[in-house]
């Protein structure tokens, strides 16, 4: 499975291009994405968000009104996406498909999975696709989603930690930001942010 990816915007915000078997998916166009996906996709399907932050949202709009597409993400995020709630400018757009806590979703017959791990956001989520999780916001390099933004929560951020360490398949981890690395080498670090939080 091919992967195209560029940190987008002033905070790196990685965008996904996803080139699955019938079509492409758009995984987090943030912003400056619009024209980097425009010339890089031949049949994209979709726009996946991971969550709600505007950083990882910018594009939709004007991605979605381009292609005709959907957007799916996670349910309790999408209230960031349909309303600028941290007043950015962000240009809102409504959320196609809600979806719900670790729901499986069908695009272009590929089974994707939206593992939520809420903390950073109530909603953030990980889309696993084969043996790949686009990570958003929740689990980087040595590192996890902060916790100190309005709608974060500590509590919520344990137990996601907690629950991503039962996880028995090693994975590679496409993060929000940053460079990629695998589950196992996360799983290894994350008793240590356990202990932080």
């Amino acid at each position: 499975m091919k992967v195209l990816f560029k940190p987008m915007g002033y905070y790196g915000t990685n965008c996904y291009i996803v080139f699955l078997e019938n079509g492409e998916i758009i995984i987090d166009p943030g912003i400056g994405a619009y024209d980097w996906v425009v010339k890089n996709v031949k049949n994209p399907k979709a726009i996946l968000n991971t969550h709600g932050h505007f950083d990882h949202i910018w594009s939709n709009k004007k991605l979605k009104d381009f292609f005709n597409i959907p957007i799916y993400a996670p349910k309790d995020d999408v209230f960031m996406i349909e309303k600028d709630s941290f007043g950015f400018g962000l240009e809102t757009t409504n959320v196609d498909v809600k979806v719900g806590i670790d729901e499986k979703i069908n695009i272009a017959d590929e089974e994707i999975i939206f593992w939520t791990f809420a903390g950073h956001t109530p909603g953030c989520s990980a889309l696993q696709i084969k043996n790949l999780l686009f990570s958003g916001d929740f689990l980087f390099k040595d590192s996890i989603g902060r916790v100190d933004f309005p709608y974060s929560n500590r509590g919520d951020m344990k137990k996601s930690i907690l629950k991503i360490l039962d996880f028995k398949d090693d994975l590679v981890i496409y993060p929000g930001h940053g460079e990629s690395t695998t589950l196992k080498q996360e799983q290894k670090n994350l008793i240590g942010w356990l202990n932080y939080l």
